[in-house]
């Protein structure tokens, strides 16, 4: 049973093709089970100016690292400031589909603009607000690479080295930070890493048996 009925963020980090959007409807799907009140969303995307963000920088023209990086965080400003912290405010669950640690991962890492850099900037976008908890689902690239769409947008199509780096630095992120993120392999069946998950989610929602 549910014991406590506190706010809580909680992000699922990791490469395209590790099972964050599955995964995040599962767990959406078993905290609305324990009677909380949740709000799914994603980055980018999660607003709709966020959808408009994403359309360009996913499958729009070619863009540079650096516009690429400050489109995410503007996207990441309107998604915290208008849905977020609202939310949050009075006592919901947000479960997101990536937040500041895929930038940290994907240009900071990937297109090497600085992880520390691209951290800044997100941390200012958003007021400085974190997750209580980052689910890294953590995949080789090539089991990752079979599993993404037949239409790769403009990062999934990037060679298998980029990819590789990304995972590296979310491994890494998680590894400095182990009571805020928990890291679980996601070559498992979707019922193993949802119950992993669930695992990790339950005492921070107040969940008994």
């Amino acid at each position: 049973m549910t014991t406590d009925a506190a706010a809580l963020f909680i992000v699922f980090e990791g490469g395209d093709g590790s099972g964050k959007s599955t995964q995040a409807r599962l767990l959406r799907d078993w905290l609305a089970g324990q009677g909380r009140e949740v709000v799914l969303t994603r980055e980018p995307g999660g607003t709709e100016l966020g959808r408009r963000l994403r359309r360009e920088v996913l499958h729009g023209d070619d863009l540079d690292p650096r516009t690429e990086a400050l489109l995410y965080a503007a996207d990441r400003a309107h998604h915290v400031h208008t849905l977020v912290r609202p939310a949050l405010a009075r006592g919901a669950v947000v479960v997101s589909d990536r937040y500041i640690d895929s930038s940290v991962a994907y240009q900071g890492a990937g297109r090497a603009l600085g992880g520390d850099e691209i951290r800044e900037l997100s941390l200012w976008a958003t007021g400085g607000l974190l997750p209580g908890l980052t689910v890294v689902l953590d995949v080789d690239a090539a089991t990752a690479a079979g599993r993404r769409s037949r239409r790769p947008d403009r990062l999934e199509r990037e060679p298998h080295g980029f990819h590789e780096e990304v995972r590296s630095a979310f491994l890494a992120l998680a590894a400095a930070d182990p009571e805020r993120y928990v890291v679980v392999d996601s070559s498992r069946s979707r019922e193993d890493v949802h119950a992993a998950v669930v695992a990790a989610v339950a005492p921070l929602v107040g969940v008994v048996a």
